[in-house]
């Protein structure tokens, strides 16, 4: 299958129509494939995704105020914030008469990231001007970690690809994934930390994140538990996606968020 170690994924969504099969489930898992459906930002207008100057969408995010977005830190290191814009509203990527994009004013990238699969895969992006069409989701607290617990169903948003190697979506996708526990996440992956990371999906694969849902958000209790960071390839049984802990940086990601715009 080709499942090379790929930082960014959150939303593979396997079947989006009758007909349209995205293969990222070895032959061997003996499943079904399945996946999510469209979603759209009046139920979920919290998510958003980042694009460059041209639109070209490449990363998801989650407006966590009105002029705060948070995404991960792989997204933006190393880029200019004047060529980083946030697309909020628009579930048709090609309609750009819906939604707004907003320019990014500047960026925060976690101090201690280097690499996603090391931990600390977390940015907060401060934008130009403020979006006060759609309501941003809170984040998970320093006393929420009862929202971890293994099997918790949480709800996994983007754009990205629907297939490993394939083409990205032009919708909106969501799907629901549970949690899973440390110790099985441990087993998947070695590089696995659950100081800074949580993992979400089924053990027989099927549903899952790919490239282009990276920053994007994991959500449950109406919280944002975590954010679209790494993980093998797409949708592979016993390989969940791996979110950044968004419990472990409450104290970071809330100063951020209360800092006024530079």
């Amino acid at each position: 299958m080709g499942d090379k170690t790929r930082i960014g994924r959150l939303l593979a969504v396997v079947c989006l129509f009758a007909g349209l099969i995205a293969a990222a489930v070895p032959a061997s898992a003996g499943v079904p494939i399945v996946g999510g459906t469209k979603a759209s930002t009046v139920d979920h207008p919290y998510v958003v995704y980042l694009a460059g100057k041209d639109g070209f969408q490449y990363c998801g995010g989650t407006l966590a105020t009105s002029e705060k977005v948070i995404t991960a830190a792989h997204c933006v290191k190393g880029q200019p914030a004047g060529e980083v814009f946030v697309v909020a509203g628009r579930d048709d990527k090609k309609d750009t008469t819906k939604g707004v994009m907003v320019p990014v004013k500047s960026m925060w990238v976690h101090p201690d990231y280097t690499d996603a699969l090391v931990g600390h895969d977390v940015a907060v992006l401060t934008l130009g001007k403020q979006i006060t069409a759609y309501a941003p989701l809170p984040i998970a607290t320093s006393t929420d970690g009862f929202a971890y617990q293994p099997k918790t169903m949480a709800t996994i948003l983007g754009w990205g690809r629907t297939s490993s190697g394939g083409s990205t979506s032009q919708y909106l996708l969501k799907a629901e994934v549970p949690i899973v526990s440390d110790p099985d996440c441990k087993l998947s992956f070695g590089k696995y930390n659950a100081d800074w990371m949580v993992c979400a999906g089924y053990p027989e694969g099927g549903i899952d994140g790919c490239q282009g849902d990276s920053g994007g958000p994991l959500v449950a209790h109406g919280k944002l538990l975590g954010i679209s960071s790494w993980g093998e390839g797409c949708a592979l049984a016993n390989k969940p996606g791996v979110y950044s802990r968004v419990m472990s940086y409450y104290p970071e990601l809330v100063e951020q968020l209360k800092a006024p715009q530079p």
